[in-house]
């Protein structure tokens, strides 16, 4: 009996010049130097450490996590111990591995957004940024940059004026055409684009009468989203060429394939790392099994190729 020979599969994807060994990669806020012993990270197409400030930042008041129904609720609030501590300690850790460091920014201002851009970019180790504009956290009632185009147009330029690595924007879901936020990031020189974070959401607690947040408000997460952010993701790719990686709801690998039907490049995974820390290992070798299966070799033959319309009878 000849033995069985696994196919030569070609998982490797871009973001702008940003090349990926495959489509999986953890998503900023769920992944951690403290899962090394865990995860195996040699599989990871990249890593996205929690988004950093200039200043560090204590985060929100607790609780800052709740469970509800298909998903969870969280408000960290950008909790960071600032940008020296960062450059000092963080990058140096995840320069041992051979795998691209994408650093997530989050800022108050424009300015802020460019000064820190420059500075990361000079760092030996970054391969990409990416902007966290989106997060349903910050004061205003949840008003971020990416909720109005010419925000999101001009904070990208600014940053694209200081820095030569590919800048990845990652887009608010509550918006009322993420379409046009997408266009507006593509037109200030953006790589790349995240769909999406966190929905914004809330969860009382009937017998107390409070809030199951500190913050009162806090971020949706978990298989709940997903339908959504898989609309958002082939909406998007309806209106930009730009490579899109998939944020909302991966469970499994079936979840992530769904994505790049869709129009996704890539995938990122959060809420199921909290649940099965192996998650993104697992992820990856379904969305293998999966190919085999279907006698598919290469990924760019599942990216965008949902088929819309039913044929007639």
């Amino acid at each position: 009996m000849s033995e069985f020979k696994e196919p030569k599969l070609n998982l490797e994807v871009r973001i702008g010049s940003l090349r990926l060994q495959n489509p999986i990669m953890p998503a900023s806020g769920a992944f951690g130097e403290e899962m090394e012993d865990i995860v195996d990270f040699r599989q990871l197409a990249a890593f996205v450490p929690k988004s950093i400030t200039k200043e560090p930042r204590k985060g929100n008041a607790t609780p800052r996590v709740c469970e509800v129904p298909a998903g969870m609720i969280n408000s960290i609030g950008i909790q960071s111990k600032g940008i020296e501590y960062y450059l000092a300690n963080t990058l140096p850790y995840y320069r041992k591995y051979d795998i691209p460091l994408i650093s997530s920014i989050s800022a108050d201002s424009v300015d802020e957004f460019a000064e820190m851009a420059e500075i990361i970019s000079r760092e030996q180790g970054v391969e990409a940024l990416e902007l966290n504009i989106s997060c349903p956290n910050l004061k205003g009632n949840g008003l971020a940059f990416g909720m109005d185009p010419e925000a999101t147009r001009s904070l990208v330029r600014k940053v694209k004026e200081v820095t030569d690595k590919p800048v990845i924007a990652k887009l608010s879901p509550n918006v009322t055409s993420i379409q046009e936020i997408a266009i507006a990031a593509q037109d200030g020189g953006a790589d790349g684009l995240n769909v999406a974070n966190t929905i914004l959401a809330m969860a009382i607690d009937i017998h107390s009468r409070r809030p199951k947040i500190g913050n009162v408000m806090g971020g949706l997460s978990g298989p709940a989203v997903k339908p959504v952010i898989v609309r958002m993701i082939y909406q998007v790719s309806q209106v930009s060429h730009l490579p899109i990686i998939g944020c909302g709801g991966v469970m499994n690998g079936e979840d992530a394939i769904e994505m790049m039907l869709a129009g996704a490049t890539a995938v990122q995974v959060g809420t199921a790392s909290f649940i099965n820390p192996t998650a993104m290992n697992d992820i990856l070798r379904d969305m293998k099994n999966y190919m085999i299966s279907h006698k598919i070799t290469d990924i760019h033959d599942l990216i965008g190729k949902v088929e819309v319309g039913y044929p007639c009878s």
